[in-house]
């Protein structure tokens, strides 16, 4: 039994300390991080004033997290030049966004970066589209037919062209990109311009045939993934038996060669 639990209990360390990066910061995958991500583009998106009349639900979208990853990890604020050729890096989308937010480690959450990029929206006049500092952060947050997001951030000692070091670099990918000439919504009643057949989802234009909803977001339920599960526990189901079943064989040796020296 006390082997038993030895190995149990050093399993779970194993799996706790794989679970968490060197630097503290989610993956991709992470459910949290996720969920945060989509969670309050949807809720700006949703609060924006004027109200916007065809506003669309904005969902996960994996491979745009992939191409933010790749690019985070070159540790450079600036915007990645590959984004020029789209189609040689998604399969869905001709045209993609980005948005950057970088800062110390120890202050970044996935809330304090989006909030700064909707911030910008005091710079921003509605009525002429014109910015007085810099705002496409923000119209780009509220671009109406930016339906998919995949956000990642890296840790990086240092990022080319900022002064202070260990640094959460955050990055946003959109489909379709946003900040052409244009305004980034239809003012009027919430929804009230949404395409046909769409649901009406806190003040959001949603569509389950649209976002492909079949795996990371219901709509009925946007805070919940589906079939997403958690790699690390998922992990520790797996090796738990293995670990219980070689304990197991462990202690019938032990007791096998406590009988024979006692015969």
């Amino acid at each position: 039994m006390r082997v038993t639990l030895a190995l149990t209990a050093w399993t779970v360390s194993v799996v706790s300390s794989y679970s968490y990066a060197a630097s503290g910061l989610p993956d991709i995958d992470n459910e949290a991080f996720i969920k945060d991500c989509v969670r309050f583009h949807n809720k700006f998106r949703s609060e924006v004033k004027p109200a916007a009349s065809d506003m669309l639900y904005m969902t996960w979208d994996p491979a745009l997290a992939r191409i933010a990853k790749a690019w985070a990890r070159k540790c450079q604020f600036s915007h990645n030049v590959q984004l020029k050729t789209p189609h040689l890096l998604h399969p869905n989308f001709t045209t993609l966004g980005e948005n950057i937010w970088s800062g110390t480690q120890s202050i970044f959450s996935v809330s304090s970066a989006v909030t700064s990029w909707y911030n910008e929206v005091e710079y921003y006049n509605f009525k002429t589209r014109e910015c007085s500092r810099v705002c496409g952060h923000y119209t780009q947050v509220v671009w109406a037919d930016s339906y998919k997001v995949g956000c990642a951030v890296q840790f990086c000692p240092q990022v080319a062209g900022l002064t202070f070091t260990n640094v959460a670099h955050f990055i946003c990918n959109y489909g379709p990109a946003g900040n052409y000439p244009t305004w980034p919504y239809k003012k009027g009643s919430t929804c009230s311009a949404c395409p046909q057949n769409d649901n009406c989802l806190d003040n959001l234009c949603a569509s389950p045939q649209r976002d492909k909803l079949t795996r990371y977001y219901s709509i009925v339920y946007p805070d919940w993934p589906l079939y997403l599960r958690n790699r690390y526990l998922s992990l520790f189901f797996i090796v738990s038996p293995l670990i219980l079943i070689l304990a197991a064989v462990i202690t019938i040796l032990v007791k096998y060669k406590h009988l024979v020296l006692l015969n």
